[in-house]
């Protein structure tokens, strides 16, 4: 659930994010702290579902990561299971109040 959070935080900039604006972000789904995050961020690249870039900001360098098309096959994918997954919950919760 987090890998696919994450890349559809990442997938809302088309010129890609930087982590403390992921993890924010992501914090407005669910509890997460940056030493959880980059490890993602991380697997993601490494899967190349994310591509990283670094440029500067406020006389430092800044890493960035933005979406790829397998990384926006992969949030499909999620996308569609979460569907099914939330459907079924929901049916279970139907005359619950």
């Amino acid at each position: 659930l987090l890998d696919a959070i994450v890349l559809a935080a990442v997938s809302k900039e088309p010129e890609g994010t930087y982590g403390y604006k992921i993890t924010q972000d992501v914090r407005q789904a669910i509890e997460v702290s940056e030493s959880t995050l980059y490890p993602v961020l991380r697997r993601l690249q490494r899967d190349e579902c994310l591509e990283v870039y670094d440029m500067e900001f406020g006389g430092r360098n800044r890493r960035y990561y933005k979406i790829t098309e397998v990384g926006r096959k992969q949030l499909q994918m999620y996308y569609e299971e979460w569907k099914v997954y939330t459907g079924k919950i929901n049916l279970l919760f139907q005359g619950v109040e």
